[in-house]
């Protein structure tokens, strides 16, 4: 049980990384330091853009399960 949670954890704070660095800069912070304020940015966000953010809740959902069950394992042995 142990060895899949350890597992599910790495596998599922990977794909979060990959996942967050997908998404588009907002504009401010460091993204216009380093010429991403340079792009004009489109007044909606296309279809692509929420369902990755659907998909990042999701994964993120999913790797806070893992911690809590992480945690719960770690508790009771």
């Amino acid at each position: 049980m142990k060895l899949a949670l350890d597992i599910g954890l790495v596998i599922t704070s990977v794909l979060m990384v990959v996942l967050v660095l997908l998404h588009r800069g907002k504009g401010g912070g460091l993204s216009t330091l380093f010429g991403g304020g340079v792009q004009s940015s489109l007044s909606g966000s296309s279809v692509v853009e929420r369902n990755l953010d659907r998909l990042t809740i999701f994964v993120g959902l999913i790797w806070f399960i893992f911690i809590i069950g992480i945690g719960v394992d770690i508790k009771l042995s």
